[in-house]
C-alpha cells in the first residue's frame, strides 16, 4: 500500500471507496476490519487536506 500522503485526491480518493465497500459487506476479521478503518481515516484525511489545499487556492485567486 502506498503512503496516503502520497497520493493524489482521486487515488486515494477510490481506495478509500474501495475500503468502504469492503468494510461494509461485515465478512472481515476484526484486525482486518481495524487495519482497513485505520488505513481509511488516513485516506480520508489525505482527501480532506487536498480538498482544504484547493479551496484555498481558490481563494486566493478570487481575492488577487
Amino acid at each position: 500500500m502506498d503512503d496516503p500522503n502520497a497520493l493524489s485526491y482521486e487515488a486515494a480518493y477510490e481506495e478509500l471507496v474501495e475500503l468502504i465497500d469492503r468494510l461494509e459487506s461485515g465478512n472481515l476479521a476484526l484486525e482486518e476490519a481495524l487495519a482497513l478503518y485505520e488505513r481509511g481515516r488516513a485516506l480520508a484525511a489525505r482527501c480532506q487536506r487536498l480538498l482544504d489545499e484547493a479551496e484555498l487556492r481558490l481563494q486566493r485567486l478570487e481575492s488577487g
